[in-house]
């Protein structure tokens, strides 16, 4: 702490006044300065390549106003031009291609698809792996351009909406139980057989059973017994000529062939 001292005189008295014994000098001198410069051109010298690192950042990576490198900000979501490779789950509400090219879906292992309630509970799923496309769900279904079902599975009935269901397989369809159809029909030139191996096989219908063979003839084989029956009305068998070439038909009304 330094005292000033104050010494009053009168005019004609000559005080003479005390040397400074102590000199104080204002600032930082010596190896403190030196430090205090070097240190400040060490953070400019930071601040100079994190303002490049920044710079090359931003023109590597592609930053702008709408967005980083191929995604685009937009009003209605984001926009991904290119292919991308999601190392971690996708959440969104809705994904879509452009007008002018496909969506591709790609994987190493399989690809899965799952749609989920407001408890996080899934409530359909779809799963292409490498050997089976497996699809869970109360319901599926595939339905035209229109609008209109194609095919519906559920849990109690397989429904084809089309108007022909075409099986090509050189073994045909085999159905462990009962098949509900208006018309059962083979191609130009083919042959339609309708078998049981080890049961009986009956067909029924509430106005009538038809069977008809344009350019061919009608075999029923039985291991047992071949029996047609109606409730009302009658069985009637009419076979044409080959010289006419007109159809062989047997008609019968409604009646179970065992």
């Amino acid at each position: 702490m330094v005292r000033e001292q104050y010494t009053t005189t009168t005019e004609g008295t000559h005080v003479e006044r005390p040397e400074n014994q102590c000199a104080y000098k204002i600032g930082i001198y010596g190896w403190r300065k030196r430090c205090l410069y070097l240190f400040v051109l060490l953070l400019l010298i930071i601040l100079l390549v994190n303002f490049g690192l920044t710079i090359w950042i931003l023109k590597v990576m592609w930053f702008s106003p709408t967005g980083m490198g191929h995604l685009r900000v937009t009003s209605d979501g984001l926009r991904l031009e290119g292919e991308s490779e999601f190392l971690f789950p996708l959440y969104a509400k809705e994904v879509h291609s452009r007008v002018d090219s496909s969506l591709l879906l790609q994987s190493t292992q399989n690809v899965t698809v799952n749609a989920r309630n407001s408890e996080g509970e899934v409530t359909g799923r779809l799963k292409v792996g490498p050997q089976m496309v497996e699809v869970q769900s109360q319901q599926f279904q595939i339905n035209s351009k229109e609008g209109k079902p194609l095919f519906t599975v559920d849990e109690k009935e397989v429904v084809v909406g089309t108007d022909r269901l075409r099986v090509t397989g050189p073994e045909g369809g085999l159905f462990e139980h009962s098949v509900e159809t208006p018309l059962v029909k083979a191609d130009p030139f083919q042959e339609l057989r309708l078998e049981s191996p080890t049961r009986s096989l009956s067909m029924d219908a509430p106005k009538g059973v038809h069977f008809k063979a344009h350019a061919g003839k009608i075999e029923a084989l039985s291991q047992m017994d071949v029996i047609f029956h109606s409730h009302d009305g009658m069985e009637s068998i009419v076979e044409a000529t080959i010289e006419d070439h007109e159809r062989q038909l047997m008609r019968t009304r409604p009646m179970t062939a065992c």
